[in-house]
C-alpha cells in the first residue's frame, strides 16, 4: 500500500482492493464461499461509508457514517483472522491485518473527536 498514510480515502480504497484480492484466492467450497461473501462485503464497505461521511448532512450523520465504517473494519478484522486461522489462502494476511488495525485506530479517534464536538441535537 504505497499511498500516503495521511490520505484516508485512498488508504481505505487500497485496503478494499487488497481485501478483494484475498477474496479472489479463497476456495469456492461451502466455507470458502461464505467467508468470501462476508469478507468482501465488510472489507469494501468502509471506503464507501467514509466517502459518504464526507458529504454528511449533519455532524450526527457524519458520526454515524464514520461509526459504520469502523464497525465494518472490525468485522473485516474478524474475517481476516478467520481466513488466517483456517489457512484459506496461501498468501499471508499479516500486513492486511496490520493495515486494518491502523485504520480501526484512526477511525476510532475520528469518531471520538467528532462525538466530543457534537453538542447540539442535530450536531
Amino acid at each position: 500500500m504505497a499511498v500516503s498514510k495521511f490520505d484516508l480515502n485512498d488508504r481505505l480504497l487500497d485496503f478494499a482492493t487488497v481485501v478483494a484480492g484475498i477474496v479472489k484466492c479463497i476456495p469456492g467450497d461451502l466455507v470458502g464461499s461464505h467467508v468470501a461473501k462476508q469478507l468482501v462485503r465488510a472489507g469494501t464497505a468502509p471506503a464507501a461509508h467514509h466517502s459518504e461521511a464526507q458529504s454528511a448532512e449533519s455532524r450526527r450523520d457524519f458520526i454515524h457514517k464514520l461509526t459504520m465504517a469502523l464497525k465494518e473494519l472490525r468485522e473485516t478484522r474478524t474475517w481476516l483472522r478467520f481466513v488466517a486461522r483456517l489457512h484459506l489462502v496461501e498468501r499471508p494476511v499479516d500486513m492486511v491485518l496490520d493495515e486494518c488495525e491502523q485504520l480501526i485506530a484512526i477511525l476510532a479517534v475520528s469518531v471520538r473527536s467528532a462525538s466530543k464536538r457534537n453538542t447540539g441535537p442535530e450536531g
